[in-house]
């Protein structure tokens, strides 16, 4: 048996055209290459079945969750008109964007332990670019067939055939874009009440803005530009060299097995014929992605998806040879030639248990943050219209404004006292109760009254600016706030 090369039929790139004749000392460098499309091969294996069933997860997740009730409510929803985000039993304010800052933290430590430790896992199998890619590849392959039938039907004249294939091709990649930007807005707008504002066809014009824009971002990056978004768009591969070593996992070539590389029939023993176990075939291209050769080393345009793995050991199994020619593994392993044992020990590096120390530092510190939170938040603001006057009973009076936000799924009473000078309180008592309707928030207005002590020339120095504390106790034992705050006394 010998391996045949597929030939390449995609169209060529177009020859520069020098303005004069080049004398033999010069060079003609282009200031671009025109970039060749890319036929990425079908591939089954065992990474290819993980690649999918990240698909699968991630896709249930996205489209499902929008869906989801907790109660009265989506589970999900950010709801971004009335500055409330429900996440299940957890109703989080602007203020709380502390636990924003915590998320995106804890996934750059993720980003950085994942990719120390195996590479570009996120970019080859995570990545919404990589698995939108791979659904509409999928697409694409069930309207036009694999790589073979593509190349030869694009270099073929317009038929009704070629024309019904790619119709249909593009029709449901739009449908699959559209569905995406839809749920993707639903995650803003209640997502039943946005459906039913799509079939009236009463859907805002910012609604409509954004279903559009995350569609049009679907169906260009995954349709069109798939590579070309890894490869030059995202930032990750320029800066991934920084987080790699030779001890970290990636997708290698065993070229001291697989050198010299040549063609030769199945029965034949390549040891006599000065050959290596790579038969030169060139489908670890072919399935490729990106389009890269991965015998010529690690690149950065590889996202490490395990393509070439698979297909790669289906040539070996036909050709009756160990299997891991391509295969995960690092550099030192590789060079050196280790056990999976040694792999793994060398995996457990400083720079790795650094990852991990930290991020596990962060995410419990998140969650305890969380656990034991106060279901309620509290915003004392002055109010700035009447700066202090002396009330009917010779007090100086101030007024304030408090925004009492209650975070929880039921409504609230509360106890409002004020302390921080002798004789300070509030106007009434009655003024110090208030009550909060579930996931609400409320603005109280306050009347602070405290004694004149500027009537007294022993207590002049307390003149001006003084600084008052607010306590705002939950009734229904939840907690208590303190809030600081000033009051103004005439000088």
């Amino acid at each position: 048996m010998t391996a045949s090369k597929e030939p390449d039929t995609s169209p060529a790139a177009p020859t520069p055209r020098a303005a004069a004749p080049a004398s033999p000392d010069e060079v003609l460098v282009p200031l671009y290459a025109a970039q060749r499309k890319i036929y990425p091969r079908s591939v089954s294996g065992l990474f290819s079945q993980w690649r999918w069933g990240v698909v699968f997860l991630t896709q249930l997740v996205f489209y499902g969750l929008p869906w989801l009730d907790w109660g009265q409510r989506q589970a999900v929803l950010f709801d971004l008109t009335a500055r409330r985000f429900y996440i299940f039993g957890l109703v989080l304010y602007p203020q709380d964007f502390i636990y924003l800052t915590g998320l995106l933290v804890i996934s750059a430590l993720s980003l950085f332990l994942f990719t120390a430790v195996a590479g570009r896992l996120w970019c080859g199998y995570a990545c919404p670019q990589t698995v939108y890619t791979e659904i509409f590849m999928w697409i694409e392959r069930k309207f036009e067939g694999d790589r073979s039938a593509r190349l030869r039907r694009d270099g073929q004249p317009w038929s009704v055939e070629k024309a019904a294939r790619k119709t249909g091709k593009q029709l449901l990649w739009i449908a699959v874009a559209l569905w995406t930007g839809f749920s993707f807005v639903g995650y803003f707008t209640p997502i039943r009440g946005l459906g039913g504002q799509v079939l009236l066809w009463q859907i805002s014009a910012w609604e409509i803005f954004w279903v559009f824009f995350y569609s049009f971002a679907t169906y260009g990056n995954a349709g069109f530009m798939r590579e070309q978004v890894c490869k030059y768009m995202c930032p990750y591969a320029r800066f991934q060299s920084a987080m790699f070593d030779k001890d970290t996992l990636i997708v290698t070539y065993d070229s001291a097995r697989g050198e010299p590389r040549g063609a030769r029939s199945r029965k034949a023993d390549p040891g006599p014929l000065g050959l290596g176990s790579c038969v030169d075939c060139d489908l670890c291209v072919q399935v490729c992605p990106t389009g890269i050769d991965i015998r010529k080393g690690l690149q950065y345009e590889c996202i490490g998806c395990g393509a070439c793995a698979d297909v790669c050991d289906t040539v070996m199994d036909k050709m009756g040879y160990a299997r891991g020619l391509v295969k995960y593994s690092t550099e030192h392993a590789v060079k050196l030639g280790w056990s999976q044992a040694q792999i793994v020990r060398h995996i457990l590096r400083p720079r790795v248990l650094i990852y991990t120390s930290i991020l596990v530092g962060v995410t419990l510190a998140m969650f305890i943050s969380l656990g034991t939170r106060i279901p309620f938040k509290v915003d004392v603001v002055r109010d700035r219209a009447v700066m202090s006057r002396v009330a009917d009973d010779g007090r100086i009076e101030n007024l304030f404004r408090l925004q009492i936000m209650n975070a929880t799924e039921s409504a609230q009473p509360f106890r409002i006292s004020v302390s921080g000078r002798p004789g300070i309180a509030l106007a009434s008592s009655g003024s110090g109760s208030v009550s909060v309707d579930s996931a609400q928030s409320r603005w109280v207005v306050l009347s602070v009254l405290a004694p004149n002590d500027a009537e007294h020339s022993e207590h002049s120095k307390h003149a001006g600016s003084q600084p008052i504390q607010f306590e705002i106790e939950s009734l229904n034992g939840l907690g208590t706030l303190h809030e600081k705050s000033v009051f103004l006394m005439p000088r």
